[in-house]
């Protein structure tokens, strides 16, 4: 089992319903400082109200982009991702377009990729993959244009479908290989269900209702 040190430094304290309020972001922000959480995860609205809060300390802030349904035009994901990094985003974690994946439009796919890598200007980039409408072989080309497009990460989905099941997170490891990024997002419910993620090849998860789950420990 990891230690409680250890289990915080992989986890992204997340908010990303759309009726939170600035007294909600404040608290996220002050949990994440407190449990020394790797990171925070919001909204773009949110953003800089989160850096603000955050900027002295060394806990990152990851911009969400596209959230959640991926479907809007590819510009708009690039200057939404420049906008982030100008408001202080440390991460960047978008939505990719499944829509033009299940067309086979992989050069779309790869282009929208390269473009908010780009970006992000080195930062790190997490492209939700949300594997819960994809087939197995879309899982498999998502990862695979992931891989080749500057991005450092793979997140299973936008933690608003169905809970993760071990054997994707094991298929997901496979897929990029051991130096990629694989993140689990969703409600994680104990530290059993969390440990065996990460045992599974998880290396980030974004949870809601962290500080509950971490009070089990």
């Amino acid at each position: 089992m990891l230690s409680y040190a250890e289990l915080a430094k992989l986890i992204d304290h997340t908010l990303v319903h759309p009726w939170a309020g600035r007294d909600e972001i404040i608290r996220l922000c002050d949990e994440a400082v407190e449990h020394h959480f790797h990171g925070v995860c919001v909204n773009g609205s949110r953003l800089e109200l989160a850096f603000s809060r955050l900027e002295d300390t060394d806990i990152k802030v990851t911009a969400l982009v596209g959230f959640p349904l991926g479907a809007s035009d590819a510009d708009v994901k690039r200057y939404e991702a420049e906008a982030a990094i100008d408001d202080g985003a440390s991460e960047l974690e978008y939505v990719m377009n499944i829509g033009k994946l299940k067309d086979g439009d992989t050069q779309f796919v790869l282009r929208e990729m390269r473009d908010i890598a780009e970006a992000a200007e080195e930062r790190p980039v997490k492209v939700i993959l949300e594997t819960g409408l994809l087939k197995p072989e879309e899982i498999e080309t998502a990862c695979a244009l992931a891989l080749d497009s500057g991005a450092t990460y793979v997140c299973t989905g936008t933690g608003l479908g169905a809970p993760v099941e071990i054997e994707l997170v094991k298929k997901l490891r496979h897929l990029v290989g051991q130096k990629f990024g694989v993140k689990v997002a969703g409600n994680i419910s104990d530290l059993a269900t969390a440990a065996a993620l990460i045992e599974a090849g998880a290396t980030r998860l974004g949870i809601v209702g962290t500080v509950a789950l971490m009070k089990r420990s």
